[in-house]
This record gives structure tokens, sequence and C-alpha cells, in this order.
């Protein structure tokens, strides 16, 4: 089966909005951009792509807030990086950044999907790290280039499908909704919805449940 077929994929989860499948519902996705040298610490689309998107039901990992308690980045973090960078502190810096990256590689691990956020007038670092791992691992990578997708990283057009990269975030909305409630979907060899009816089941005596 090619890359690109259309393929019809069994909907495993209850009509919860307007009578349509959610096939994304408790799906984890990992909202991944720069968050270093950005006005706003990068909230601003990841706060408005949840809102927009808050009827799917997706529990999003959002590295600018993070559900644990740990390797958290935020300004203060971030101020306080540039503080030592300036004194020549960098053992510092590293001490702090190891857990940082640890927790938000973690988030990449564990999510099912990745929405990009790719400014090419920002340089970004642990974005490309945390793109290319979730390639690597096969996830659905969904990118939105701030200038549009014809000026797109040429790399990336060899690691991405180049379908699931979007100019604006309008098209990045619409793609995600067709992924959760359309029959019929291109899976790129990404798109894989498990149906967990179908797992073996045993009852606390360690029987089987048939």
């Amino acid at each position: 089966m090619g890359n690109n077929e259309r393929v019809t994929i069994k909907d495993t989860t209850p009509c919860t909005i307007d009578g349509k499948p959610n096939r994304l519902k408790h799906t984890r996705g990992y909202l991944c951009g720069a968050m270093d040298r950005v006005a706003d610490g990068g909230e601003g689309w990841r706060v408005n792509l949840q809102r927009e998107l808050a009827k799917l039901e997706v529990f999003w990992l959002d590295p600018s807030h993070k559900p644990i308690d740990i390797g958290i980045e935020d300004s203060g973090t971030r101020a306080f990086a540039n503080e030592m960078k300036r004194h020549g502190n960098f053992e510092a810096v590293k001490t702090q950044l190891k857990t940082i990256r640890c927790v938000d590689l973690r988030m990449v691990d564990i999510a099912d999907f990745l929405v990009v956020n790719i400014d090419m007038d920002t340089h970004a670092c642990g974005t490309y790290e945390e793109l290319f791992l979730a390639n690597r691992q096969k996830k659905p990578v969904i990118v939105h280039i701030e200038q549009g997708k014809e000026h797109v990283p040429n790399w990336l057009l060899a690691t991405l499908p180049h379908e699931m990269i979007f100019s604006t975030w309008d098209e990045v909305d619409q793609y995600i909704r067709h992924i959760a409630h359309d029959p019929v979907i291109q899976h790129f060899s990404r798109w894989f919805f498990f149906d967990f009816d179908m797992c073996r089941k045993f009852s606390p005596d360690g029987s089987e449940i048939n």
C-alpha cells in the first residue's frame, strides 16, 4: 500500500461533535516551536490553537505550560540562562537546560502527533531536534511555516510529506479537523488509529475474558 494512498480508517471513538466521529479524542498532541528569542515565549500560537480545537478533546502537551513540575521553561528561566551566559557560567545553563530538554523530548516520545511552528526569521534549535526525533518515530508531524509553504527549508521536503506542511493556521486547523472527522484520509504511513477493544483482556484472577 503506497504512502499516499487514501484509506478508510475504522472509527473507534464515540460520536461526540455534532454527530461526527472524533478520531483524535484523547490523543496527545505536542506543540513544537521556538520559545527562546520570541517575544511571547511561544505562547500565543499555542494558546490560540488549543482554543480553536478545544472540541476535539486532544490532550495538548504544551512546553510553555507543562503538565509537570520540573523542566519548566518560562521568562524567568530564559532570563537566568541569558545572564549566566553573559557571565561565562555555561555550566549553570547546561544544568538548567538538560532537565528542560529531557522533559520536552519525553513529551515528544509520548505524543501521538506534533504541530510545529517554524518562523524562518527566528533561529530554532530544539524545534528541529524534536521534529526529527518525531519523524524517526514515524509520528505525524504537521508544520506551519510563518512565511508561507514556499519558504519551507528544502531539507524538510525530503523528510516530511509536503501535504502536511501549511502556510496558514486556518489550513492547519482544517487539516486536523479532517483527520479527526473524515472517514477517508491519507495515512502517509503515519496516521494509525488502534481499536483497543481488540486487545486481550484479563480478569483480576488472570483468566482471559473473551
